[in-house]
């Protein structure tokens, strides 16, 4: 009896110390295993490895988005001057800042849990759409490309339009050589040169140049009009008409006193004599002389170089304007004034060289307009290498030339042309009329590259 006693005291002190023994192994194991994971977990787990203290700065923030491939910065695209953010395609791939901006966060944001929360369909949404790819990517850029740009119809018409006004700029000198002699002519035709030096340096400084670095073109122009060594003397004028009158060459140029020609204007033609070549003629012999024309041989070599450069030129610039207006018809417009505002006293300076190297009137305006007509093929060239190449290496063309042509061609014919006021002790109106056209061409192509957006045609 004391046996079995003695027995079962033994037993049920080896089942309290088993059973203790279990319950210690039992909450060592609860102690070690993880706790339960809940949906907080998985927002919990972000914070912690891209916050800091349950928010997220918006640094962050894009730290994230980077590691997803979603808001993705590209500077090439620019879908807010196209369009307002409610108008967006909302399957296309946004930038962080725009994915911001819809949720109205700035800069110095800090998202908590809750606002977390409200970003999370932004972020599921970008990557559901797969439209951050690098595939997606680069055929999104192609088709924003395709919607900035101008229409066939708008290309064609206003570059058409643009190179017609600029070509009536040829037609104008016939009205301007009667006030050559005139005081303020020389004062004008500095303003209007200075003006083309600011248009020209600026639409090459603030778009052409600017456009080759981002993915217009001008001209080839490197004589001056106005130098005293381009214009021929009045003694070389004396010299050609005698040696022309010994040899003669000039038979055909005086008209028989039996000619049934006759001039019904004396007074007009002595002031178109006066513009000519043949200024020691008399009146009586050159009244009829520019109705009747001159032989081809009879003109100078220089009124034939004059004409064949400006061709060039012309060409030049129809491959610029034609360029232009592939990318956009704001940048089409600007390079137009540019041209238009450079061609004015250039083509004035053509019609009076090539009135002084022998030709008439008729033959100065025809030659001089069918030099001008090049720009119409040079615009043919334009739009069809901007449509279908890269017009990179027009504007690059472009842009060299209009700082060449401002800085090195038509600075010095400005000075030239100003040393008349300078020697009659008017230094200071030819400055102020300088400083008058560099601003107005400056100020024109500032506010048409601040106002760009707001331009809208058609």
């Amino acid at each position: 009896m004391f046996w079995n006693r003695g027995f079962w005291r033994r037993a049920l002190v080896l089942q309290l110390y088993l059973l203790l023994r279990t319950s210690q192994t039992w909450a060592g194991t609860e102690a070690s295993a993880p706790p339960p994971i809940t949906a907080a977990s998985f927002l919990q787990d972000l914070f912690l490895r891209y916050g800091e203290e349950d928010t997220l700065s918006l640094q962050q923030l894009k730290s994230l988005l980077g590691h997803l491939h979603v808001g993705i910065e590209r500077h090439n695209v620019s879908r807010t001057q196209r369009q307002p953010p409610h108008h967006w395609n909302i399957s296309k791939c946004f930038s962080s800042s725009e994915l911001f901006a819809t949720h109205n966060l700035s800069e110095s944001s800090h998202l908590g849990r809750r606002e977390f929360k409200e970003f999370c369909p932004t972020i599921l949404q970008q990557l559901e759409s797969r439209a951050c790819l690098p595939e997606n990517l680069e055929k999104e850029e192609e088709e924003g490309a395709k919607e900035g740009k101008p229409s066939s119809t708008e290309v064609w018409g206003f570059g058409f339009l643009s190179v017609t006004l600029i070509n009536l700029a040829s037609l104008l000198g016939v009205f301007i050589v009667p006030c050559t002699e005139k005081v303020f002519f020389t004062r004008i035709l500095t303003y209007f040169i200075a003006l083309s030096i600011g248009t020209l340096f600026s639409n090459a400084l603030f778009q052409l140049i600017p456009e080759v670095h981002l993915c217009v073109p001008q001209h080839l122009h490197g004589h001056s009009h106005y130098s005293s060594e381009s214009l021929p003397s009045k003694k070389d004028q004396e010299e050609g008409v005698t040696e022309k009158l010994q040899n003669g060459d000039l038979d055909h140029m005086i008209p028989n006193k039996g000619s049934d020609l006759e001039c019904k204007n004396p007074a007009a033609d002595q002031k178109v004599v006066s513009t000519l070549s043949v200024q020691d003629l008399q009146a009586s012999q050159s009244m009829c002389y520019w109705l009747k024309g001159v032989r081809y041989s009879d003109i100078g070599t220089l009124a034939w170089m004059i004409t064949l450069s400006d061709g060039l030129h012309n060409f030049i610039d129809g491959l610029a304007i034609g360029a232009s207006f592939t990318v956009s018809v704001f940048q089409g417009i600007s390079t137009s004034v540019a041209i238009l505002c450079e061609e004015f006293p250039h083509e004035l300076g053509d019609f009076v060289i090539l009135l002084n190297s022998g030709m008439t009137i008729q033959q100065a305006l025809f030659f001089n307009f069918l030099s001008a007509c090049c720009c119409y093929l040079g615009l043919g060239f334009g739009i069809l290498a901007g449509s279908h190449f890269s017009a990179n290496w027009i504007f690059a063309l472009a842009g060299g030339m209009f700082l060449y042509i401002a800085l090195a061609d038509m600075f010095p014919e400005m000075n030239e042309v100003s040393k008349e006021d300078e020697r009659s002790g008017s230094a200071l109106i030819a400055f102020a009329i300088q400083n008058a056209g560099l601003l107005t061409g400056f100020a024109i192509m500032v506010l048409l590259t601040v106002f760009s957006g707001e331009i809208q045609l058609g």
